[in-house]
């Protein structure tokens, strides 16, 4: 699995797709299922999976998608285990797994709590990515830097 990860328009997008040209995306969202990914186009393609912090906050609200999650270590615990299974598919040959991370934990801190704990759990679910991932690739300005190769 490899991660990349930056803030708001950094040019992560661009960078995959001309890494992974022949890649399938997947964005995740509100309401959108955390396994879904599962259902890959063609075994053995390369996976990219974005739009986290969409499917983050529509977890942090108790609405009809059956996602929402009131404890933290519940949501974190589900997700990490996610991480676990793409590690794992990716071991078994089932292709490659891209991910891509905003970072959102620089800058001002919201004053709304519902804010904060999506930020909170978006700094987790990077940290527990990159514990996960083969190669981190930290992305600013178009530019990437490898912070870590397993």
């Amino acid at each position: 699995m490899q991660l990349f990860i930056g803030g708001a328009c950094a040019g992560k997008r661009d960078l995959v797709a001309s890494r992974f040209p022949e890649a399938a995306w997947r964005k995740m969202g509100k309401g959108t299922e955390l396994s879904g990914w599962r259902d890959r186009p063609a075994p053995g393609q390369c996976l990219v999976i974005s739009g986290w912090i969409d499917w983050l906050a529509g977890a942090l609200v108790d609405d009809a998608c059956g996602a929402y999650e009131p404890d933290d270590d519940r949501l974190r615990a589900r997700l990490d285990a996610e991480l676990a299974a793409m590690v794992e598919a990716e071991r078994r040959g089932h292709g490659e797994i891209v991910l891509i991370l905003s970072e959102v934990g620089r800058g001002i801190v919201p004053l709304d709590p519902a804010d904060r704990r999506l930020r909170d759990l978006a700094g987790w679910l990077g940290q527990d990515a990159a514990a996960r991932a083969e190669a981190v690739w930290y992305v600013r300005h178009g530019l990437a830097r490898c912070l870590t190769v397993a």
